[in-house]
This record gives C-alpha cells, sequence and structure tokens, in this order.
C-alpha cells in the first residue's frame, strides 16, 4: 500500500468509515503483535496490548494531525502498553524473573525465520540492538520512524543502529 492510499484510509478512518478502520487493523494487527512479543516474550500479554491499543486507537485517530505517521504512532501506542503491563506484571509477582534476558533471546530466535547462524548472532546482542534491527529489518520501519517509536533523535537511532550492525556482524563472524 503507498503512503497516499494509507493516508486515504486515515482520512476515511477519522471520518468514522469502519471499513477504512478495519483495513489499517488488517495491514497492522500481526506486525505491532511480533513488535509487542519482542519487547515482552511473552504471546498473552502481547495479545492483550495490541487489542488495547486498538481500543484507544479508535478514538485517538480521531486526533492525528497527520496521517502519515499513523505507523509510528501505532507502534509507539503498543511499545507504551506492552511496557505498561509487562511493569504491572511484575509488579503483581513481586520479580521481574517473566522477563528474562535469555528467555527474551529465545523467543526472539525462534520467531527469526533466518539461519541459525544468524538467529545465534541476534541473540547475542543486548536488548537495544536487539530492538534496532527488529525494527528496521524486520518490521521495516525508516529510521525517522523508530526515533518517532522509541522518542529518540534521528542520530541517536542512526548510531545504535549502525552499532547494531556491527556488532551482529562480530558476532556472526564468531
Amino acid at each position: 500500500m503507498h503512503q497516499a492510499e494509507e493516508d486515504l484510509l486515515v482520512l476515511a478512518a477519522q471520518a468514522g468509515n469502519r471499513k477504512a478502520f478495519n483495513l489499517i487493523v488488517k495491514r497492522y494487527h500481526q506486525p505491532l503483535l511480533r513488535f509487542a512479543f519482542k519487547i515482552c516474550g511473552d504471546e498473552q500479554i502481547a495479545q492483550d496490548a495490541v487489542q488495547e491499543s486498538w481500543i484507544k486507537t479508535t478514538s485517538g485517530i480521531r486526533k492525528l494531525d497527520d496521517p502519515r505517521v499513523l505507523k509510528s504512532w501505532l507502534y509507539r501506542l503498543v511499545r507504551w502498553r506492552t511496557t505498561d503491563i509487562v511493569r504491572k506484571s511484575a509488579q503483581i509477582n513481586q520479580s521481574s524473573e517473566e522477563f528474562d534476558e535469555s528467555q527474551y533471546a529465545q523467543q526472539l530466535e525462534s520467531t527469526i525465520d533466518q539461519s541459525e547462524e544468524l538467529e545465534a548472532a541476534i541473540s547475542r546482542l543486548p536488548p537495544l540492538e536487539k530492538q534496532m534491527i527488529h525494527l528496521f529489518y524486520l518490521d521495516e520501519l525508516k529510521v525517522s520512524e523508530i526515533a518517532s517509536v522509541l522518542e529518540t533523535p534521528i542520530g541517536t537511532i542512526k548510531s545504535r543502529l549502525n552499532r547494531a550492525r556491527k556488532l551482529l556482524k562480530q558476532k556472526f563472524e564468531l
């Protein structure tokens, strides 16, 4: 779908067109689910976070000033909601063991459909670099969109992405 078509969908959804909103959901639901899962490593939490984000989107889309930022806005909503649910879950359990780094790496590896060597290299990256690789290469977000999702300056995103590439190259060569 081209940007102009997506802009028209957003405008139609803002005007209350349910078909347009459903097309937006159809386009972004699975990528947002994968993104949430990468953050929390729990399928149920990811589903809850995305569902709650869609509920917020039904009213929030009307307030979206620029249709071109829909993608980064959706990812930001999901990131906030997923992080919030994980945080609350950790408080309830009085332990952050559920968000175990090795479990996170294993789940990331299982979702990436690439060679075993690449999976191993990605799994050894620090969490921030994993997120950069995921957003840029798997979700195909632009640097500016990643900056918006993570609320970080574009220059910082570029340097983190470059660092992630270098680390991945080093780990892949081992």
